[in-house]
């Protein structure tokens, strides 16, 4: 019988993973299971920070899914939006950067804050490293309570290139892929940029993935 780490293994669409596939590890299961709490949060206000393909959209959209409310993206965010949160308890703000309109988004703190509502607020970095021109807000923002996605852990790793692979339907041995979650960058744009890659090149190559493949895309 061959080795268990040189078996083969085809992903499927069947691999289930929490929370509508959002996989849990120590990387984000601190900011998963705050989330899951609501109401009892110590804040109103609450960003959730992470780099790109994080899951940060992932996450707010479980919290939605659970407890309800409105979802705007902040390139798109304008008066009529603001004018439309009455009905609703739960706001989250996607995508925080630099070309907001700030005295838009201070009103929207102040109209959740006046009325006792939930914002959460997503960005690539903590919104108290943001340099607002508008001192209201440099002051409201150290008011969030931060959320923070660590960088990937080995186990999550393997779960993002299980699912992503799955999806492909791209067929790898498993010491092959342990070989990649010990060596790959622990960045999740790095590991989604590995995954496309080599999505490319098995189509190009029409090969299955071997290790001389891998470390072409890892750069060894």
């Amino acid at each position: 019988m061959r080795n268990m780490d040189q078996k083969i293994i085809k992903f499927t669409h069947e691999i289930n993973l929490k929370d509508c596939d959002f996989f849990v590890s120590k990387s984000n299961k601190h900011v998963h299971d705050f989330l899951l709490s609501w109401p009892n949060w110590e804040k109103n206000l609450v960003n959730i920070c992470g780099e790109n393909f994080s899951g940060k959209s992932h996450l707010v959209n479980i919290f939605i899914k659970n407890f309800k409310g409105v979802i705007f993206n902040a390139d798109t965010f304008d008066n009529d939006n603001l004018s439309s949160l009455d009905i609703h308890q739960n706001i989250v703000l996607e995508n925080l950067n630099n070309k907001i309109n700030e005295k838009l988004i201070y009103t929207l703190i102040n109209t959740v804050e006046q009325n006792d509502k939930y914002l959460i607020i997503t960005s690539h970095r903590s919104i108290s490293e943001f340099n607002f021109n508008l001192n209201d807000l440099k002051s409201r923002a150290k008011n969030f309570l931060i959320q923070d996605i660590q960088k990937p852990d080995d186990e999550l790793i393997f779960a993002l290139l299980i699912k992503n692979l799955s999806d492909r339907q791209i067929i790898i041995e498993k010491k092959l892929l342990n070989y990649i979650v010990k060596r790959i960058h622990r960045s999740y744009s790095k590991i989604f940029d590995f995954i496309y890659k080599i999505d490319e090149m098995s189509l190009k190559k029409k090969k299955p993935i071997n290790i001389n493949l891998v470390k072409e895309i890892l750069g060894e």
